[in-house]
């Protein structure tokens, strides 16, 4: 999953003129903005995870062909949507542009206020403008509006085409729900503004749905539809999202070692801060310990084909 291929997508008219390139689930796609007239060339939306950046480097030079690339945007600052930026930056030299609410935390690379050090992104790149909710801009003949969408994070903003009907979601919409509500797992609102994004989605002129992952999509409804279950079920079982967001950071933390020993993985779990606030906060109740309930999950993960377990080794699969 983490290492197929990414895809060059669909062929919807609403898409003319954008270079969609779906990674596997773990890393985000790329959307490369192909530049028109004399607007001097092409800008990337997100640019993957960090253990995906010579793939990302590769797939973004063969998108342009001779174009070059002018601009990086990040929709936020989660490491599977950012981790390709300083190899884009030393490939082509380009600038990148971030959502305010974290340019600080990127400034003087603080990876804690990042969130990095659980997700595995450490490779520093510059930023030389913010990009707010609000802001429009012009790429691909098109005008981009950034659209505010708090609740996977709270900083994060996806960008709106209403002329071509293109909505770049990021991890507010995906054809099968959303991405985790960070938030709401270190003790904060979050449910409500993903509820709320949702209904801002709803009321745009959307044609299409580039999401953060997965194929784009034309059934908005359909999507919103299984997007509000979705969040429905975690509102009335908070455990159940929290469950759900361990056994992501478990298979985020594969993709980047590649393997560990079943103890090392679950001493890894049971030193990591954000699995220790989850664990305090969803499941103490379920096991005595973060590496117990790790424990658990780690089986799970494994039964399902996400981790494979050879001669008491830990694998990413």
């Amino acid at each position: 999953m983490a290492r197929s291929p990414a895809r060059e997508g669909i062929t919807h008219p609403a898409l003319e003129g954008l270079t969609v390139l779906e990674r596997g689930w773990l890393s985000s796609n790329n959307i490369v903005v192909h530049g028109r007239g004399d607007e001097g060339g092409a800008w990337l939306i997100d640019s993957g995870h960090v253990v995906h950046r010579e793939q990302t480097v590769a797939l973004v030079r063969h998108a342009l062909g001779a174009q070059p690339l002018q601009r990086v945007l990040n929709t936020h600052l989660h490491s599977d949507h950012c981790g390709g930026n300083a190899a884009l930056q030393h490939a082509f030299g380009v600038p990148v542009a971030v959502p305010p609410g974290q340019a600080d935390a990127v400034r003087n690379w603080d990876l804690a206020r990042l969130g990095h050090d659980d997700f595995g992104q450490r490779e520093r790149f510059a930023i030389d403008r913010t990009v707010d909710a609000g802001d429009t801009f012009r790429a691909g003949g098109r005008r981009w509006e950034a659209l505010p969408a708090p609740g996977h994070d709270p900083h994060s903003v996806m960008f709106f085409d209403a002329a071509g009907g293109v909505l770049v979601s990021a991890d507010a919409l995906w054809e099968s729900g959303f991405g985790l509500v960070f938030p709401e797992l270190v003790g904060e609102e979050g449910f409500d503004d993903v509820g709320a994004v949702l209904d801002a989605i709803e009321r745009l002129p959307v044609r299409v749905v580039i999401p953060g992952h997965g194929a784009p999509f034309t059934d908005v409804a359909e999507a919103l539809q299984r997007a509000r279950s979705r969040l429905a079920a975690y509102i009335a079982d908070p455990p159940r999202h929290a469950r759900h967001a361990l056994k992501v950071l478990l298979k985020y933390h594969l993709m980047e070692v590649r393997r560990e020993t079943r103890p090392e993985l679950l001493q890894w779990a049971a030193d990591a801060p954000l699995v220790r606030k989850l664990w305090a906060g969803f499941g103490v109740h379920e096991s005595e310990s973060p590496a117990a309930w790790c424990a658990r999950l780690v089986d799970e993960l494994v039964g399902s084909g996400a981790l494979a377990l050879r001669d008491g080794v830990v694998h990413d699969a």
